[in-house]
């Protein structure tokens, strides 16, 4: 699943690329080969993007139940040189002595991975959003997992029920775990009840994940 990419250095100054990118481009770290999805069992699952548009990420944890200590980061992606060397710096960040706690890894930034990596060209620096956004995708994917829906954040996602703090990344949280229908997601959730504009709106995040699947799969 690991897209190839060219770095190519240029004379212009805002193009170049530190030492640090081109050692996570070609060595990235703590890559999970397509394929090995099944059998590394992960405890959450984070995907953000498309392959279908653009660039798509996904990332993988295993967590410690009691401690909630990320014992291992895993990631995959379509994108170019900067997604590559940006999430698998990520993945050293999150990994690093023993590995850090999910409230420690929700401290980092795009910034913080920028400057790990000694910087990126400004049309680049997207690349390390879409990694810091994987990971809080798989951290609230644990959250969904374990019943902590008051600790889901909300952060830069589309809101689809505010009472119920229902957001359309959830949705496709569920989805990616194989709860696709609308009655499993509201058993999921232990929701007896939502409003008609509710389900009409979870309806079209799952009609339109079931379009961009068949297209994929199409191409």
């Amino acid at each position: 699943m690991l897209k190839q990419a060219k770095i190519k250095q240029s004379d212009d100054k805002a193009w170049l690329y530190s030492t640090e990118v081109k050692k996570h481009f070609f060595n990235p770290q703590n890559v999970l080969l397509a394929g090995e999805e099944e059998k590394y069992q992960a405890d959450a699952i984070g995907k953000v993007g498309s392959p279908a548009c653009g660039d798509e990420m996904l990332i993988f944890l295993k967590i410690d139940p009691k401690t909630e200590k990320i014992l291992d980061l895993k990631w995959q992606t379509f994108g170019c040189g900067s997604a590559i060397a940006s999430t698998s710096m990520l993945s050293t960040m999150v990994l690093e002595d023993g590995g850090m706690t999910i409230t420690e890894a929700l401290k980092i930034s795009p910034k913080d991975i920028v400057d790990k990596l000694g910087g990126l060209p400004d049309r680049k620096i997207h690349c390390s959003v879409l990694g810091d956004q994987a990971l809080l995708r798989a951290i609230n994917n644990w959250f969904l997992k374990t019943g902590q829906i008051d600790r889901i954040i909300l952060r830069g996602q589309k809101i689809i029920d505010e009472k119920n703090k229902i957001t359309a990344e959830m949705i496709e949280d569920f989805a990616l775990n194989d709860i696709n229908t609308l009655s499993a997601i509201k058993e999921k959730l232990k929701i007896t009840e939502l409003t008609s504009e509710t389900e009409k709106k979870i309806q079209e995040v799952l009609d339109k994940l079931n379009q961009e699947e068949k297209q994929y799969y199409e191409d």
